[in-house]
């Protein structure tokens, strides 16, 4: 999803008299986010309203908001991009994101709802020993959303800096710090209600951008497929190759396993995504979370789907070859750009629109992202670290709530401070490691809690730190850090993993560390509570209330 969002270097600027029609979306986006916000921060009066929305959210609307969550501003401009660029090797990641779901809907949507009651570690605390599992998994949380957060905000001061014509890293650092404070004040005031309704609106404005440009280009090629895929060969220079397999990863082994690697990592990440896994725990009952994965499934297809009219779009409609203003970004102002062709182009009025409008809903989609994140992170700080390991289930909810509005301020600053110097990173890097995290470490402990009688704590945190470490590691030592032209680090070459994503031997590595430490530790009073944590999951028996100890 977020896998292809890489700095905009490229200082393609909207016309100056273009800028105020830009700005002025951008304000009335911000402004309608901050009223709901607000309007949602009066209805919340306890922990449940806060970190679950109250569990007041219908299937549908749920649907919406994960979606928001999903879709965001990295799928929106990276992936048509690729696509732009690569071809049939770009439209393969919108498969394994929609495959991606499938894997959400079988294995956690529905057992995760009935088995927990705010964060992911309250399923795995279930009947393991509190204070281990939670800090362990509190702490793969908050690295997840940290890099998913880095990589958000460095797209927005990118996204702002291509359309307003700012260059300046100092510009652009402001741009940073404009959105972590906008995503503060979303969490600390609106919670998850607030959070939500903003996910919902993004959602239907990328979805109605996007319909908007998908119809236009159809038009562009009389609604002919055909035309449009052989167009976009033709133009791209590399002929039928563009609509065959091997222009991203190539043909030899390496790139092979190198994109199964990837494949693997966000198939199977989406399932562990502490944001995304969140969001079930915002509905009444298993069965609307049953529904918002099928709402989800839809409209991110259907997203998906359109993603290959936008980016064949694109490589038929824009130049594209070496040089151009869609290679040299790497393919992220593809979208922007194509809306403005099919707008009237550049310098139209029609053109100007699109474009700004399309520049307005990736910034909603960035805002909407972020405060997704951020919520996860101040919320499994407050409730799992502080709640269940500082305190000692001690505190009321109050002081909870206020633990978790100061997380959120703690961690939007931690994000600010770390964007600012990172926007010269591959955001790749950020974004990948983020996927493989999840896929290592939060997957394998979430599956076999719920269907591995024998598994215990010393289980759970060895799968979770081994799959997190794993992953650290092999990135760190692999050619997206250094090695390469295009490493973060150009002038060194420390890479001994020759894979730009770790998941094909980080995840199996993460559910053989829960092995080893299940065996190896000595600890066997979980598998008293496995029975009950079936039922439990299966029927969501008791799901409302606190986990025992």
């Amino acid at each position: 999803m977020n896998a292809l969002l890489v700095p905009l270097a490229l200082p393609l600027a909207a016309e100056p008299g273009n800028r105020t029609l830009t700005i002025s979306l951008f304000t009335a986006i911000v402004a309608v986010t901050l009223y709901i916000t607000w309007w949602a921060s009066r209805q919340n009066k306890t922990a449940a309203d806060y970190y679950a929305g109250g569990r007041s959210f219908s299937g549908a609307q749920n649907g919406l908001a994960i979606s928001g969550d999903y879709m965001s501003a990295a799928s929106f401009l990276g992936i048509s991009g690729s696509i732009a660029l690569y071809g049939y090797d770009g439209f393969l990641y919108s498969i394994g994101f929609l495959v991606a779901w499938l894997v959400a809907l079988l294995l956690i949507a529905e057992l995760l709802r009935n088995s927990g009651r705010f964060t992911m570690a309250d399923q795995l605390a279930f009947r393991m020993r509190q204070r281990p599992v939670r800090t362990a998994a509190a702490t793969s949380t908050i690295v997840v959303s940290i890099f998913y957060l880095l990589a958000q905000m460095v797209g927005a001061g990118s996204l702002v800096g291509l359309l307003l014509g700012v260059k300046s890293e100092g510009l652009k650092a402001g741009v940073i710090v404009l959105v972590g404070a906008l995503m503060i004040i979303y969490v600390t005031i609106g919670g998850m209600k607030g959070t939500t309704w903003v996910q919902i609106v993004k959602a239907v404005l990328l979805m109605a951008g996007t319909v908007l440009i998908t119809f236009l280009v159809l038009v562009k090629f009389h609604f002919n497929l055909s035309d449009l895929l052989g167009t976009a060969a033709e133009k791209s220079g590399k002929g039928e190759a563009f609509l065959q397999p091997g222009l991203l990863y190539g043909k030899d082994l390496t790139g092979q396993i190198d994109f199964l690697s990837l494949g693997l990592a966000l198939v199977l990440g989406t399932a562990g995504l502490p944001h995304i896994l969140i969001r079930f725990y915002t509905v009444p009952d298993s069965r609307s979370a049953r529904r918002s994965v099928q709402w989800a499934i839809g409209l991110i297809g259907a997203f998906y789907l359109m993603t290959l009219a936008l980016g064949f779009g694109a490589a038929a409609l824009l130049d594209t070859g070496k040089g151009s203003a869609v290679a040299e970004s790497k393919g992220n102002v593809a979208s922007p750009l194509l809306a403005e062709s099919v707008g009237g182009g550049a310098g139209s009025t029609g053109g100007a629109i699109l474009l700004a409008l399309i520049a307005a809903v990736a910034f909603a989609t960035i805002l909407a992202v972020v405060a997704g994140l951020t919520l996860t992170s101040s919320s499994s700080f407050a409730h799992d670290l502080y709640a269940n390991v500082i305190a000692k289930q001690k505190p009321t909810e109050k002081q909870e709530l206020r633990v978790a509005r100061f997380a959120a301020i703690g961690i939007g600053a931690v994000s600010i401070a770390l964007a600012i110097p990172a926007q010269k990173l591959n955001i790749a890097f950020l974004v990948a490691l983020a996927f493989a995290v999840a896929a290592s470490a939060n997957l394998p402990a979430l599956l076999f809690n719920l269907f591995w009688k024998r598994f215990n704590t010393a289980g759970a945190t060895w799968s979770i730190y081994g799959g997190l470490i794993s992953a650290v590691v092999l990135v760190i030592f692999s050619p997206v850090v250094s090695g390469k032209p295009t490493s973060m680090i150009t002038d060194a070459d420390f890479a001994w993993f020759p894979l730009s994503n770790p998941g094909i031997v980080s995840i199996p590595l993460g559910f053989l560390f829960g092995v080893l430490g299940t065996y190896l530790g000595k600890d066997r009073s979980s598998e008293a509570r496995y029975n009950e944590l079936s039922v439990r999951s299966m029927t969501g028996a008791g799901a409302e209330g606190p986990a025992k100890h």
